[in-house]
């Protein structure tokens, strides 16, 4: 799962690429906030694919930032239960993502998009305005609204 976020070093401070429109700067959390985010990518693509409950604790865990206690409170359910189910809704996620590769695949495209609207730019803006790079442009903006 090492394609969900690049990392730079610079200045002491660890700058993380979400996407290339969402930057993210920590010191020393990272791990944590790395794990969050690559849940929230599987939980996108995959979530669907749990049951109603397990979607629903799985939602308040990493998308509401509820405690393990509250939702455990929430769902009448032991605290234990709701640790045992949110690791077991993990690996059933990272299955996915290692079997059909949705989100390593979505990654991608998108950081290949957003190179091609970069390189696009720079020829705008070394060459003047031409109608084909005005239509990449168009066309890699329309790409990355839909991913």
């Amino acid at each position: 799962m090492e394609l969900f976020i690049k990392i730079i070093l610079e200045n002491e401070c660890q700058e993380k690429i979400l996407d290339t429109h969402c930057f993210l700067l920590y010191d020393g959390i990272g791990d944590e906030m790395e794990k969050i985010v690559e849940q929230a990518y599987l939980y996108d693509f995959y979530g669907e694919l749990l049951t109603h409950h397990q979607r629903k604790v799985y939602e308040d865990f990493v998308l509401n930032d509820f405690s393990l206690s509250e939702i455990a409170e929430k769902q009448g359910i032991s605290r234990q239960g709701v640790h045992d189910l949110i690791k077991r809704c993990n690996k059933i996620l990272e299955e996915y993502e290692d079997k059909l590769k949705l989100v390593e695949k979505f990654i991608i495209t998108k950081e290949r998009v957003c190179k091609i609207l970069q390189i696009a730019e720079e020829f705008q803006q070394q060459n003047g305005k031409l109608e084909q790079i005005k239509e990449i442009e168009n066309l890699s903006t329309e790409i990355l609204k839909e991913l």
